[in-house]
């Protein structure tokens, strides 16, 4: 990766809505950071979202046709770039854009060919995507799978932070 100081691992998180990965996710930072990882997340969203408030400054001036507004304070920062009908970035492009870090867990992105744990919970009535993903590593669920890939209960958070540690990929 241009300008990167050491390559990136990532590991994906993939699963229908409502299994879990979220929740998984959000639990399974704070133990990545707690050991000193720096961490990122890319998350794919579907379809229209807003990170920006109606009304807001930034809002307004993106709305008037701005392709990029940065907002800045003494907390945080965000870009947030408009398409405006462009193709939406591919995974490579987007990690292009993140800092230096130790590890980037992507959620989402079901059909991208990274190592990525499939969430899944029999409640969701969804089928299981590991069949038809040789991507997929390894299972989180709320019970047994069928599978003689490795499998963790949703809460084993040790034993899933571990396998990501052992089996997230380079970017190359």
């Amino acid at each position: 990766m241009t300008g990167r100081m050491r390559p990136m691992k990532i590991f994906g998180i993939a699963g229908y809505s409502g299994s879990g990965k979220t929740t998984l996710i959000e639990k399974l930072i704070p133990k990545f950071t707690s050991r000193g990882l720096r961490m990122s997340l890319i998350k794919h969203a579907h379809h229209t979202f807003d990170v920006d408030q109606a009304g807001k400054d930034s809002w307004r001036h993106r709305h008037a046709g701005c392709q990029e507004v940065l907002v800045t304070s003494s907390r945080r920062w965000a870009l947030m770039h408009e398409l405006r009908g462009a193709p939406e970035p591919t995974l490579p492009e987007l990690l292009e854009h993140l800092s230096d870090c130790d590890l980037v867990l992507i959620e989402g992105f079901k059909r991208e060919p990274i190592p990525k744990l499939e969430v899944y919970r029999a409640v969701v009535s969804e089928p299981l995507l590991f069949p038809h993903d040789r991507h997929i590593v390894a299972l989180a669920s709320d019970g047994p799978v069928d599978s003689t890939l490795p499998q963790f209960l949703l809460d084993d958070l040790d034993g899933i932070m571990g396998f990501i540690e052992q089996h997230a990929g380079t970017v190359r």
